[in-house]
């Protein structure tokens, strides 16, 4: 075997191991980002967050496996990731969750030993992406999302005129708004923070409305 300062040049079976290991994440990863997550109007900033994340998790975890890497310092890079990324910003839970479960796929992708088959490896990809696409497009595909604006209509914020608030919202947004919740007032400015729930435009058109 040639080697280049005592390191091998190419482990042939080592990068088979690689690749393979490689193509089954990187497909799991995509199918639950981008199919389940993006597609059900997901944000295109963490759909690439994720997906980086992901690869970079794999990478550290299949690389590093050969010097005792365990579970918990693997599972760890999780808190790591979010306190860089996330430490001055609000996620929602939902998006959170998708990360977490990426970053769930990648781990077991590149940790599974010996003793795991391809087949069980595959069947573990596939009950979590099932489980997803059950309650993303089964009985919660009709979930709200929440998105957080800048409301400039400060004589609508009061609870009596919620209901024209939350047309005036649905013209100018686009969404189909089923509710809000005022958060902080600046009446320097005349302009209020609020959070409007909605449903996805694809529940939207399911439900006739």
């Amino acid at each position: 075997m040639e080697t280049f300062f005592g390191i091998p040049l190419v482990h042939s079976d080592h990068l088979m191991h690689l690749l393979v290991r490689f193509a089954i994440d990187m497909v799991a990863v995509l199918v639950l980002i981008g199919l389940l997550y993006y597609r059900r109007g997901g944000r295109k900033d963490y759909f690439f967050t994720d997906v980086i994340i992901s690869v970079t998790v794999f990478l550290l975890c299949i690389l590093l496996d050969n010097v005792k890497l365990d579970m918990g310092f693997a599972l760890g890079l999780f808190a790591v990731f979010g306190i860089i990324r996330y430490r001055t910003e609000s996620i929602p839970i939902k998006e959170m969750t998708y990360l977490f479960a990426a970053i769930g796929l990648s781990v077991v992708n590149a940790l599974a030993n010996k003793k795991v088959s391809y087949a069980e490896l595959v069947f573990t990809n596939a009950a979590l992406l099932g489980t997803a696409a059950v309650l993303e497009y089964g009985f919660l595909g009709r979930a709200e999302r929440s998105e957080k604006v800048r409301y400039d209509r400060m004589d609508l914020i009061v609870p009596e005129k919620r209901a024209e608030m939350i047309a005036d919202l649905r013209a100018r947004l686009g969404f189909d708004v089923v509710r809000v919740e005022v958060g902080e007032i600046d009446f320097l400015h005349d302009i209020a923070i609020v959070t409007v729930f909605y449903r996805p435009r694809n529940s939207a058109k399911g439900s006739g409305k």
